[in-house]
């Protein structure tokens, strides 16, 4: 299956170190060869970098790399194909517009029942199971509230939707509308908060390591999501199955998991 990685910091904050252990395992030391995508929230603002060509080989990701845009929301996908294929429309993270934000979401897993989107005001552009959930979900979303409500609406609101899409098959996935990062797993997903007192941090798919104590002030917070923990020296947490996590400024805020 696909992997993800997710950012959330209280400051904005590169992703070059992470994004270098990760890009290899598309492709160099994992299968998820099939294309690859990344988004960055910059204010109101969003940029997203996809490609249909594997992560350790793309062009783009060697422009990623060198660029060190600072975000405090980041979403990244290395993709193995299960349903859809191979070509930008089908390539995570996909973005769209729901109460004046971006939103942007990655999937991992496999969905084989999905619910219908009948008159549905967001419609998948590829055909990936992924993008359909997605568009499920703004669309529930969007039927339940005029205007956005508060991140913790959202996360309430958020958990009872992911357990209902989760019966249906595999659902870990990151979502972000650049005030919180969302992160749901259904079978395998971890995370780090890094805070003072920083380490370094070694890479476990390359020998690459950095002192986040040189890099950082005592006040920066940064959790780091990913499918497989990204470092060999650190202590990663991983989430439970059916667990929402929300991330807020570097923590996570609130979590939930379904008993369904």
């Amino acid at each position: 299956m696909c992997q993800l990685l997710g950012m959330n910091c209280n400051t904005p904050t590169d992703i070059i170190f992470s994004f270098e252990g990760f890009r290899r395992r598309g492709g160099l030391t994992d299968e998820h060869s099939d294309g690859w995508g990344i988004a960055f929230f910059e204010g109101e603002g969003c940029r997203l970098f996809l490609d249909y060509l594997p992560s350790i080989s793309s062009p783009v990701a060697d422009l990623v790399r060198a660029y060190p845009i600072k975000s405090k929301h980041v979403i990244a996908h290395i993709r193995k194909a299960t349903q859809g294929k191979i070509n930008l429309a089908n390539t995570h993270p996909f973005g769209r517009e729901l109460w004046g934000q971006h939103w942007i979401f990655a999937h991992n897993g496999n969905l084989t029942q999905l619910p219908p989107l009948t008159n549905s005001r967001f419609l998948p552009v590829g055909t990936t199971d992924s993008e359909h959930a997605f568009c499920w979900l703004l669309n529930e979303l969007a039927s339940r509230f005029a205007q956005a409500p508060s991140l913790v609406q959202l996360h309430e609101t958020l958990q009872g939707l992911s357990a209902q899409l989760a019966e249906g098959g595999t659902f870990n996935f990151l979502l972000s509308n650049g005030q919180a990062l969302f992160a749901h797993c259904s079978t395998k997903l971890h995370y780090i908060v890094r805070q003072a007192p920083f380490c370094q941090a070694h890479l476990r798919d390359t020998d690459l390591a950095v002192d986040f104590a040189k890099e950082t002030t005592p006040n920066d917070k940064v959790a780091v999501i990913a499918t497989e923990p990204l470092t060999d020296n650190e202590q990663w947490i991983a989430m439970p199955s059916g667990q929402l996590l929300m991330f807020v400024d570097g923590e996570p805020e609130y979590s939930s998991t379904s008993t369904s």
